[in-house]
């Protein structure tokens, strides 16, 4: 190593190139640029690599700038055309719903006015009807009194509860 030459570290090139430390070394690590010599912790680099990597940067930011703009807008574009049939999917969604929903709100209205003309209706129209009612009406015949019958326990010592 010349003691003339002078070394650099990651950030001094960051701050030549106007870039992210993070930028550079990706880039040193994606091209497998070897440090020259350490200093602690803190890899330097030669002035030639340091002129390659900064060649390699100012390129691709001219590229990426310009190549950055037509990537966004032709990828902000697919998101809106994706969004968009998103949104009309969920908008036919709704309106099913909202169908579904009214149609259920008319079945139950329909339920509760037959319901309702079943309960009003007198007992005394027609036998049929009358005799369907009545078990859920009213308890008839010899099956209630007034009174509670309570089956008689099965067991071991039923026989002495009668």
């Amino acid at each position: 190593m010349n003691n003339s030459e002078r070394l650099y570290k990651i950030s001094d090139i960051a701050d030549i190139a106007k870039v992210n430390k993070t930028k550079v070394w990706r880039y040193i690590r994606d091209n497998n640029i070897s440090e020259r010599s350490m200093k602690g912790n803190a890899k330097l680099y030669s002035e030639h690599n340091k002129d390659v990597i900064l060649k390699a940067l100012s390129n691709d930011s001219i590229h990426f700038a310009t190549e950055t703009k037509a990537d966004t807008s032709r990828i902000l574009l697919e998101q809106i055309e994706i969004l968009k049939g998103e949104l009309e999917r969920k908008n036919d969604q709704l309106d099913k719903m909202q169908s579904l929903l009214d149609q259920q709100q008319q079945l139950n209205l329909s339920t509760n006015r037959q319901n309702e003309k079943l309960l009003n209706t007198p007992q005394n129209t027609s036998e049929d009807a009358s005799q369907d009612d009545k078990d859920v009406l009213e308890p008839t015949g010899d099956h209630y009194k007034g009174e509670e019958v309570k089956a008689p326990k099965k067991g071991l010592f039923g026989w002495l509860r009668r």
